[in-house]
C-alpha cells in the first residue's frame, strides 16, 4: 500500500480507531525491537516503517486537536 493511501485511510478513521491503531503500532514496534535484539529480525526496515506509522497517527491526532481548538476560538500555543 502506498503511503498516500495509508494516510488517507488513517484520516478517515475515528479518534477511537486511531487510538487503537496507535496502540497496535506501539506493540508492533516493541516486538520488532525484541526481535532485533535477539538477531531474528529479517527486515530491519520494518522498524522504520512502524516508527513512521506511529508518527503519522500522532500527527493526525494532533491536527484534529488543533482544528477543534481553533473552531472553539481559542488556539493554544
Amino acid at each position: 500500500m502506498k503511503s498516500r493511501d495509508k494516510v488517507k485511510e488513517l484520516q478517515s478513521m475515528t479518534a477511537d480507531q486511531l487510538q487503537l491503531t496507535l496502540k497496535d503500532a506501539i506493540k508492533q514496534i516493541f516486538q520488532l525491537r525484541c526481535q532485533a535484539a535477539a538477531e531474528r529480525l529479517e527486515a530491519p526496515s520494518e522498524i522504520r516503517k512502524a516508527r513512521r506509522e506511529i508518527a503519522q497517527i500522532k500527527t493526525i491526532i494532533r491536527q484534529r486537536e488543533l482544528a477543534a481548538a481553533k473552531s472553539q476560538g481559542a488556539v493554544k500555543r
